[in-house]
């Protein structure tokens, strides 16, 4: 199974935090938005939470008060996200892997 640089790696088996990502509007999960907000929901681009279904800065899973504070130090390139942690499509594993959009779907 491939995980992302970025995991929180609880489990050892993917990425946890990616079952509990939801819409904003938490209905669904995320990346299956169904409300008003689908076009954007669905479709994360730029840089992205560690499960990469939500993006910076908008995590909700019970990670984001980690998440969601501004990084400091040396940074992505898209400043977002810290060096070590890039999740835009500029990171070498960048954008969503399968094993994200499977977790999304549970």
């Amino acid at each position: 199974m491939v995980t992302p640089s970025t995991c929180c790696g609880k489990s050892g088996q993917g990425c946890v935090c990616a079952t509990q990502a939801k819409c904003s509007c938490g209905e669904k999960s995320a990346l299956q938005c169904t409300c008003g907000k689908a076009a954007t929901e669905n479709a994360v681009t730029g840089p992205r939470c560690s499960c990469r279904a939500r993006p910076a800065g908008s995590c909700n899973c019970e990670r984001s008060a980690t998440e969601n504070t501004t990084p400091s130090g040396d940074l992505c390139s898209c400043g977002a996200r810290p060096a070590t942690a890039c999740t835009c499509e500029k990171a070498t594993d960048g954008g969503l892997l399968p094993t994200e959009t499977d977790f999304t779907h549970a």
